[in-house]
């Protein structure tokens, strides 16, 4: 079973890519679809908060919401109740594309499970989860998302 890590550490590199090519034209990365995401749900979320939600550490939410800032999709504030704490809003552009980045993750989706029967996405869908719930308990991420 120790091909496991390959095949899923493979798919998310093609899965970069695929996301990469297909948002470029909006100005974004293959990576920064769980940004646009996450802020675009939780207007106002903290830095900390948005990192622990996304199993990313704190310098590099740093650097991809300084580069998202840079290209106008979010705004970064200082609490108003705690100073220290920064918040992360999304823009008008960042609305504008979220639609888009549904719209591309579903296209993924749907191609990668075409040829399974509805019952095998049922089940892969529940076993990946199990995956990946002992993934973030072996990791410690779930102490950390939970802080």
């Amino acid at each position: 079973m120790e091909a496991l890590m390959r095949f899923v550490d493979r798919t998310t590199r093609c899965a970069v890519i695929y996301r990469s090519e297909k948002l470029e034209a909006e100005g974004l990365n293959g990576c920064q679809h769980t940004y646009i995401l996450n802020i675009c749900r939780e207007p106002g979320i903290s830095q900390e908060r948005l990192a622990s939600r996304i199993y990313v550490n704190r310098s590099s939410v740093t650097r991809q919401l300084a580069l998202l800032e840079q290209n106008g999709f979010v705004e970064r504030r200082p609490s108003e109740s705690d100073k220290r704490v920064m918040e992360v809003f999304p823009t008008q552009k960042a609305f504008d594309v979220y639609p888009r980045v549904r719209e591309v993750l579903s296209e993924w989706n749907t191609a990668l499970l075409e040829q399974f029967t509805p019952e095998e996405r049922k089940l892969l869908s529940t076993m990946m989860e199990r995956v990946m719930v002992k993934a973030v308990e072996m990791s410690g991420a779930d102490k950390v998302a939970n802080a």
